[in-house]
């Protein structure tokens, strides 16, 4: 093409998105893209035929001849128009979407089937045969399909509409098999099936296409982005709950006014909000992905404060799964108890955000949030609407208690537990787990504890007890170690370190647990958020190695794992996983050469060698440590 503009032809049937998507990626461009305009501003003819009806001289009143004229002339007519300093231009419906579109129209007008009907149309068009040619092949051209199956495209363009005439209906039918045609012949660059998904998925795929063909389309729109947007009256805790996922869970906090005016500006647009909502949702959507952009190590924002419900519905269609709406409420009491419910002012700024609204967002939130009772009880709250975006969850596959390779004893003591607790209609756990060495089939008698991991809800606390003290005598000299926490605490993430290793393995399935119950979904903490959380295991195991050192006959067991347990979480930071004790100090010794030969396995029997190996790995820990500076 030369030094002459790139020329971006998005085309497809009705209430596919097209016009939306041009005026998205459009908007985020700048001056650099140039928008062609409406075909019926390329052809002086469409005033009176607008005036007299378009849709009675499209289908029934207008010959055939002149309906073909009319299209054909307004296309390459744009297709001329200039670009001036514009290095793209943003074309509604490329060359091939006017045989599309005469072959539909004849079809509903003369009977046609769709062969038939495409052969019709190139004879009309076939005066203007060589300019088509020529602009189609100046056309960079995307397609967008709502579905691979014309059928389904076409139901699904119907049912954007509020009402529709049979023509309407027929027409839509014939257009939609028209464009899989000159699909299927190859008339179109590129194609993408929207298939349902969210306006900012669309527009990610379009990007991510276009951008190896021109730079001045950026790379991808809000790719992996989530989005939590908060809404309420005034004095509801919208504040606190934004600076709460600041500090807490590391969301970037925007104002939405302040995107929306920034975008208008840059769009030369004076005053947004005498503009539809929808356009508001669009300043809104490029304002986030500019930030977005040019923050690129941010994918969690938190946006401040909904207060349109219109606006709001339109956001949610565009970014779909991506956003998660909240709404903050607080009774008028718990305001005044607080000294929050605020001066008259207040008050009328509620009356104004009431009548774009704002109270309804309720009605359409993800989740509604009680501020009414403590700080504490509102930060578990926020922490598990965080964690639902960023957990994923899974249902967890089990496994039998004969595959651990347990002694007989534990193995039929797991299974009388499992017969308690699980074999009545009404289960008193949700989960059950064997962690630690007896789930990696390194159980020592002797040494090693029997770790259970359990979800239960706190009112089966008592029947649990009563169970576990009926079978206290079939575990002899092993020392049970079990821990018992509720959906609740694990959703909202108040766990130790430890248990979210835990959680972490049982999500990635690493770890299955031999009873979960029917249709239970777990979190799935990621493995950076468990490498992260593993530093407070660390922190505690320094303090418990020098209290071990410190007493006179340390416990030489607990004093070997502490010391694992620090080899583990500093071997994490080398994106190196050993679950294993052995295993771990092993590995941790390799890199240590002045260390005794067969320490870590002198260490489990040898008090010297526990004491001088804690004193290596706590050594290598502390080292890690600023140096500490004192002034004068």
């Amino acid at each position: 093409m030369g030094g002459e503009a790139t020329t971006i032809a998005l085309s497809g049937a009705d209430n596919t998105g097209k016009t939306t998507h041009l005026g998205i990626v459009g908007r985020r461009i700048g001056p650099a893209a140039l928008a062609t305009g409406p075909l019926d501003a390329h052809d002086p003819r469409w005033t009176a035929i607008k005036a007299h009806g378009m849709a009675d001289w499209w289908f029934h009143t207008g010959p055939v001849q002149e309906v073909a004229d009319v299209l054909a002339s307004s296309y390459l007519t744009r297709a001329q128009h200039p670009a001036g300093e514009a290095g793209l231009r943003l074309m509604d419906r490329g060359i091939p979407m006017l045989e599309a579109s005469l072959a539909a129209t004849v079809a509903v007008r003369e009977d046609l089937d769709r062969d038939a009907a495409a052969d019709r149309a190139r004879t009309l068009l076939l005066p203007y045969d060589q300019d088509l040619k020529a602009a189609e092949a100046r056309e960079l051209g995307i397609v967008l399909l709502h579905d691979l199956d014309p059928a389904i495209g076409t139901a699904r363009s119907l049912a954007h509409e509020q009402s529709y005439t049979p023509t309407y209906a027929d027409f839509q039918h014939h257009l939609h098999q028209q464009i899989h045609r000159l699909v299927a012949e190859d008339r179109f660059t590129e194609v993408i099936v929207v298939d349902g998904r969210p306006v900012v998925a669309v527009q990610d795929d379009l990007r991510r296409r276009l951008h190896p063909r021109t730079p001045l389309v950026p790379a991808g729109c809000l790719s992996a982005v989530r989005v939590l947007a908060l809404g309420g009256m005034s004095e509801s805790g919208k504040s606190t709950a934004g600076e709460y996922l600041r500090t807490r869970h590391g969301h970037a906090r925007l104002k939405i006014g302040h995107l929306i005016e920034d975008a208008a500006h840059r769009a030369g647009v004076p005053d947004p909000y005498a503009l539809a909502p929808v356009v508001r949702a669009e300043l809104l959507l490029d304002g986030l992905d500019r930030y977005a952009a040019a923050h690129h190590f941010h994918d969690r924002f938190t946006l401040e404060s909904l207060h349109e419900l219109d606006a709001t519905i339109e956001l949610q269609r565009m970014l779909g799964v991506q956003l998660t709406v909240v709404f903050v409420r607080t009774s008028t009491a718990v305001r005044e108890q607080r000294g929050t419910a605020g001066p008259a002012d207040v008050t009328e700024r509620d009356v104004v955000k009431a009548d774009r609204g704002a109270d309804k967002i309720e009605q359409i939130a993800q989740t509604v949030l009680d501020n009414n009772g403590s700080r504490l009880a509102l930060e578990r709250a926020l922490d598990r609407i965080a964690l639902d975006v960023s957990w994923p969850t899974v249902a967890p596959a089990t496994t039998p208690v004969n595959s651990l390779g347990l002694p007989v004893k534990l193995e039929a003591y797991l299974a009388a537990l499992l017969e308690r607790t699980t074999g009545t209609r009404d289960p008193l756990i949700d989960l059950l787990a064997v962690t630690g060495s007896g789930a990696r089939g390194k159980y020592q008698h002797g040494w090693s504890d029997l770790d259970i991991f359990v979800m239960a809800e706190p009112e089966r606390t008592g029947e649990l007890r009563n169970v576990l003290a009926e079978l206290e005598s079939e575990l002899g000299a092993v020392k049970l170690g079990l821990t018992v926490l509720s959906q609740a605490e694990c959703r909202a993430g108040a766990v130790t370190s430890r248990l979210l290793h835990v959680l972490a393995l049982l999500g990635s399935g690493l770890l299955l647990p031999l009873w979960a119950s029917p249709g239970l979904t777990i979190p799935a903490p990621p493995l950076q958020d468990d490498v992260t959380a593993s530093v407070e295991a660390g922190v505690l195991a320094a303090v418990e190695i020098r209290r071990q050192l410190l007493k006179g006959s340390p416990d030489l067991r607990a004093l070997f794992k502490i010391t694992a347990l620090l080899a583990k979480v500093m071997l994490r930071f080398e994106d190196t996983e050993c679950p294993g004790d052995d295993e771990a100090l092993r590995l941790f010794l390799q890199r240590e050469p002045t260390a005794a030969p067969g320490l870590a396995h002198d260490a489990r029997a040898d008090r010297d060698a526990a004491q001088d190996l804690a004193q290596l790995v706590l050594g290598n820990w502390l080292a890690t440590m600023p140096t500490a500076r004192t002034t004068t």
